[in-house]
């Protein structure tokens, strides 16, 4: 069984992340390209974390508060022998309540990726340079100009956001929907994410040939399953609190091996 999955790339996309720490052992001048992302991560992931989880979690407990009180006024109205409810409505708000951290997490997690890579990537790009030849006893290059390079970057950025949204926005209205609505939009919403931490992690080899994000997007597609199991392991590496803050590097080094082992 472990075999056949592997043919097929299910575990073997998600050994990436872990795989490349094998690599900086093996060539410890790589780590030289990470020193700066890490304290960068450092800086923004303070201000992220301090700001983001300090708003949401004083939102969680207003949301909370005014539940119970909802919760309070109606218990009174009924018979003191269904009293019991008040125990099972504060069990399920502290369900709630974990339940909407652990979301919040991941939206920072998700949100510190997006400034990570965006604000290391020069060093990211040398590093994934430095890999690539490593790896494939090559480097493919082409050479746009820094203006072009600037506005390419942008509307990368801009047409992630619209992705987002415009999925985002279709997974929102079938939530509505009870039941099943809620279990196809969550299931949806984690294949999105890991669609973006994909294209995030392998951008910088794809950049360096210019591919056009229908491009990008359809290797993503293409390099099914093992894709699916490496953007999801990176998206749980990423969204755990402080650790990520050193991930991410690793995350986008295993996304220049995963390259150049699965794509090219």
């Amino acid at each position: 069984m472990r075999k056949t999955l592997s043919g097929f790339g299910l575990l073997a996309g998600a050994t990436y992340p872990f795989r490349v720490l094998a690599v900086f052992r093996r060539t410890p001048r790589l780590w030289s390209y990470v020193a700066v992302p890490i304290l960068m991560n450092v800086i923004v992931g303070i201000a992220l974390y301090a700001g983001l989880l300090f708003f949401g979690w004083d939102s969680v407990t207003h949301l909370m508060d005014s539940l119970t009180h909802w919760v309070d006024s109606l218990i009174t109205s009924l018979p003191r022998w269904l009293g019991i409810l008040d125990y099972l409505i504060i069990g399920i708000s502290w369900l709630l309540r974990l339940l909407l951290v652990l979301g919040l997490l991941l939206f920072t997690g998700f949100l510190l990726v997006q400034f990570g890579v965006l604000l290391g990537a020069p060093w990211y790009g040398q590093l994934s340079e430095q890999l690539e030849e490593l790896r494939t006893g090559q480097l493919h290059i082409v050479e746009v100009g820094i203006v072009r390079d600037i506005g390419r970057a942008i509307l990368f950025e801009l047409k992630k956001l619209v992705l987002a949204a415009g999925v985002g926005i279709v997974l929102l209205l079938l939530n509505l929907l009870p039941g099943i609505g809620t279990l196809v939009a969550t299931i949806g919403g984690i294949a999105l994410a890991t669609t973006i931490v994909c294209l995030d992690f392998l951008d910088a080899p794809l950049e360096r040939r210019r591919l056009p994000f229908r491009e990008k997007l359809r290797i993503v597609f293409r390099s099914l399953p093992a894709s699916a199991s490496f953007g999801l392991v990176c998206f749980g590496l990423v969204s755990v609190p402080l650790l990520n803050l050193l991930t991410i590097p690793l995350c986008v080094a295993s996304g220049t091996l995963f390259f150049c082992d699965r794509v090219l």
